[in-house]
């Protein structure tokens, strides 16, 4: 993996400027910042949409599901066990990966140069 691809995947990670890899992308804990306060990029092609929270939902509802098969099956708790395992797994996880899938996601449209489709007339 080149050092320019790990910087921005280290960066986006972080929640950082996909540009400087400085400025902090959000100014909220999911709401993007206007622009970089180191070099001043604008952050107005961010839209990540629905993305990032479908990506988060169906990988945490997996494993909350495949949590909850195997408890039952391997051990057969009592009900409030499988209420806090499934828990972390539906309400912790989603909220622990939703910013940095986001910010992924949204350096991603920086780098390709993403934006709306265009009729060309």
């Amino acid at each position: 993996m080149s050092e320019r691809r790990t910087n921005f995947l280290s960066a986006a990670l972080k929640g950082k400027c996909p540009r400087c890899g400085e400025g902090e992308l959000f100014s909220g804990y999911l709401a993007v910042a206007e622009r970089c306060r180191a070099c001043g990029l604008s952050f107005s092609f961010a839209d990540a949409g629905d993305g990032a929270s479908w990506f988060v939902m169906l990988v945490s509802g997996a494993l909350a599901v495949a949590a909850a098969l195997i408890l039952e099956l391997n051990w057969q708790p009592p009900f409030w066990i499988h209420g806090v395992a499934v828990a972390l797994f539906a309400v912790a996880l989603p909220l622990l990966l939703l910013r940095p899938v986001k910010s992924v996601l949204l350096s991603q449209q920086y780098r390709t140069r993403a934006e709306e489709g265009r009729i060309i007339r």
